[in-house]
């Protein structure tokens, strides 16, 4: 089966000026998504995630590489036909309406005019604007404009979401509903790509998260596995010196331990008349953690069970 994304090698660079060398921002950048597939493209500013993003919906020639998607060279008619796109920063006509914006953008795609009107209402109101639709976008927030935005890359039910920055101006309640139509998506088996610096919404939503730094791959982790690296298992207990390595808390000892097995072991060495255990459990990690120890290994951090990249 062909990969829903796929990008080989691509290079992809700038220059702003004749006389300045050029800026670099995909440096040979190896990906492949299957189709069905929920995957987060996150990384620091400047990374590179918007120029791969423009490169593979065909607004940015490459230096070098190829970028594909649904099989087809980026930007071809056929593929961009079938995908649903929102860019980091959507420019709206502010004279329009919410409904009329829809209407232009599913007349680009030529969707059929009764499956366009049904499905600009419907999504209109999915995404929280009912009773809005008729009003002109000048009124509308930077959050409002982000929900036409969403609205409008899910005309004519592609089988492939780019969504770049997707949560940008969101409140919590438009993260919520986003994350439920993605999920529905999900659901469906619509391949989804999607940047976001919310890093708990990639968590809960994606199948895979590709961390790129410096225009590279610098991880490529599947969320169950990497939840699994980062779960931490603690203990805490009462003894007049630890029997193991342990920090003071208070009156009490804790330990931390990153695999199931040393903190089993650790209970049982605890199991004497010179300790008593108070307390045990585990706790989840956050991807906030993994990804400042990928981007910034000089930093101090706890030990974290870091196999290697996917697919490697």
């Amino acid at each position: 089966m062909s990969a829903a994304i796929e990008i080989i090698n691509l290079c992809i660079s700038y220059r702003r000026g004749w006389w300045m060398p050029p800026t670099v921002a995909v440096a040979g950048l190896n990906l492949r998504v299957a189709p069905g597939e929920v995957v987060g493209f996150i990384g620091p500013n400047g990374a590179g995630k918007s120029s791969t993003i423009k490169a593979l919906m065909g607004f940015l020639a490459p230096d070098a590489g190829a970028a594909r998607l649904l099989g087809r060279e980026a930007g071809h008619p056929e593929s961009r036909r079938r995908v649903g796109f929102l860019p980091e920063v959507a420019l709206y006509y502010p004279w329009l309406t919410a409904r009329e914006t829809l209407t232009l953008y599913g007349r680009l795609q030529d969707l059929p005019v009764p499956l366009l009107r049904a499905q600009t209402q419907d999504l209109l109101v999915r995404v929280g604007l009912a009773g809005r639709e008729d009003e002109r976008l000048r009124g509308f927030s930077k959050g409002m404009l982000q929900r036409v935005g969403i609205a409008q890359a899910l005309l004519g039910n592609p089988e492939l979401l780019v969504l770049d920055e997707v949560s940008s101006g969101l409140d919590p309640l438009g993260r919520r509903d986003l994350r439920e139509i993605l999920t529905e998506r999900k659901r469906a088996g619509v391949t989804i790509f999607f940047s976001s610096h919310e890093l708990s919404e990639v968590a809960q939503l994606c199948d895979r998260v590709v961390l790129i730094h410096h225009g590279r791959v610098a991880a490529d982790r599947r969320v169950d596995e990497l939840r699994s690296a980062l779960r931490r298992y603690w203990v805490r207990f009462r003894a007049s010196e630890p029997p193991l390595p342990a920090t003071r808390v208070g009156e009490f000892w804790e330990a931390e331990f990153g695999r199931l097995a040393e903190w089993r072991q650790a209970l049982e060495r605890l199991r004497s008349p010179l300790a008593e255990v108070v307390d045990a459990g585990e706790r989840e990690g956050i991807l906030e953690d993994y990804f400042v120890r990928v981007v910034d290994p000089a930093r101090r951090h706890p030990p974290v069970d870091t196999p290697p990249l996917h697919g490697a």
